[in-house]
């Protein structure tokens, strides 16, 4: 397809629910080059007055995460965050991809955030939205500055990310994982290189992720893998290898959700995946919405992420009896809360705390 934008997942700009004006091709028989391009990633700088988001959501109830980063260049096709980018002004489409919003202040934040007396120590998560280890991490290296901090004030963190970047600072991620204050998730959603290729464009392969599980592992730091989201019809009969291969590495749990195309991901997807697999495009969009209620959109509460209906059903046994199988002695681990401490502020660092 002349018109495919190799390197990107989603090949399409949705409109912006939030803007009142839109660009559209109405006559393109009268433009000189096509409305849309492959642009070059752009990278914007963000000061927010907070890092860390207390996380509503009666599915994952108390939890606390921050993200160095919007938007994400990795272009997952599938990601759930895409829609938080309009809120910026942007599309959930190539928007999403190549305009990317860093916030250099995220550590000085972190830190005074620790600094408030009022703070209740609570793992955080890195990142519950955007990978916080996408490509723009190894230039500006907000995350490590953030990784310094946490470890400065002994305080518990939990990562998800599909970037074999984190391996940069295992350094830090061993110091914490002594004391109790790490875990990480790797995602790894297909073994299959060639639908990785289409699904996640920008990503590590499955095999330099199987060797990130295995240098973590090694290291001494928890590790497990985040098999999310399970598609029907594309990658749900790879779990139980999926799993095997994992533990073989060294996880030690495994997570997953089902897929879920809420706002414009649904339209982002549709086009995708008409594109890239025309066969069974209406077999797996019919699949998906068989597991929520006949709509690809899916905002229920409690079964948003694990769907419903014979086909969500028999993948979650799938998923159970694979990991039932290749990680029968998992254990939940337990953060050591009791070794948080906050270091005597310098008289010349006060005025940061006013």
């Amino acid at each position: 397809m002349d018109d495919y934008f190799k390197g990107r997942g989603s090949q399409i700009n949705t409109d912006n629910k939030f803007l009142k004006n839109k660009y559209v091709t109405e006559h393109d028989e009268v433009l000189d080059e096509p409305l849309l391009s492959n642009e070059k990633t752009q990278i914007f700088y963000e000061h927010p007055k907070k890092i860390v988001n207390v996380v509503k959501s009666p599915d994952i109830p108390g939890m606390y995460s921050m993200n160095p980063y919007q938007g994400c260049e990795h272009g997952c096709i599938y990601c759930y965050a895409r829609n938080t980018h309009e809120y910026w002004g942007y599309s959930a489409g190539l928007d999403f991809e190549r305009k990317i919003i860093a916030k250099p202040n995220a550590p000085q934040l972190l830190e005074k955030q620790f600094m408030n007396k009022n703070w209740e120590v609570s793992p955080i998560m890195f990142s519950g939205n955007t990978d916080c280890y996408q490509p723009v991490e190894r230039e500006l290296k907000i995350t490590r500055q953030m990784l310094e901090v946490l470890l400065k004030f002994k305080h518990p963190a939990s990562m998800i990310t599909k970037n074999n970047l984190i391996l940069r600072d295992i350094d830090l991620l061993q110091e914490m994982a002594k004391l109790k204050l790490i875990h990480v998730m790797i995602s790894i959603t297909s073994l299959r290189e060639e639908l990785r290729q289409k699904m996640e464009p920008r990503t590590v392969t499955a095999k330099n992720r199987l060797r990130v599980i295995e240098t973590l592992s090694k290291a001494g730091i928890p590790v497990g893998v985040m098999t999310a989201p399970i598609i029907p019809g594309l990658n749900s009969d790879e779990i139980p290898e999926l799993i095997e291969a994992a533990a073989n590495s060294g996880a030690s749990i495994a997570g997953m959700t089902l897929v879920r195309l809420n706002g414009s991901i649904g339209d982002i997807f549709k086009d995708w995946i008409h594109k890239n697999f025309p066969d069974r495009a209406d077999k797996v969009l019919n699949h998906i919405a068989s597991m929520h209620g006949g709509q690809l959109s899916d905002s229920r509460y409690g079964t948003r992420m694990r769907g419903e209906g014979n086909i969500a059903d028999s993948i979650h046994q799938l998923f159970s009896m694979a990991v039932k199988k290749h990680m029968p002695n998992k254990v939940k681990f337990q953060y050591d809360l009791s070794v948080f401490e906050r270091p005597k502020p310098k008289k010349d660092q006060l005025d940061l705390f006013d």
